[in-house]
């Protein structure tokens, strides 16, 4: 399955300055000011480029772990003296 990017009516050297902005991490509203376009179309193309980047993650953390994943005492903490699991500094009780 392939997840590209199509937006309609926007031109190329817009989308591609958009995918410029995005990478630098420019806010919509200062990317309509910049390049003189509608806040939602920005929005909108912010917003498709984060579904394409969710989805890629997706598919790569499918391949890396298509197992159980299992984790022991060493993520979680060890058991305390008084019967107490210690987690990340916190005591539980």
């Amino acid at each position: 399955m392939k997840m590209k990017l199509n937006n309609g009516k926007l031109k190329k050297n817009s989308q591609i300055r958009l995918l410029e902005y995005f990478v630098l991490e420019v806010t919509t509203r200062s990317v309509t000011n910049l390049l003189d376009i509608h806040p939602n179309t920005a929005d909108l193309f912010y917003k498709k480029i984060r579904q394409i980047i969710s989805f890629h993650l997706a598919l790569q953390a499918s391949e890396v772990f298509d197992g159980c994943i299992e984790p022991d005492e060493r993520y979680f903490g060890s058991v305390l003296a008084k019967g107490k699991n210690h987690i990340n500094g916190i005591e539980n009780f």
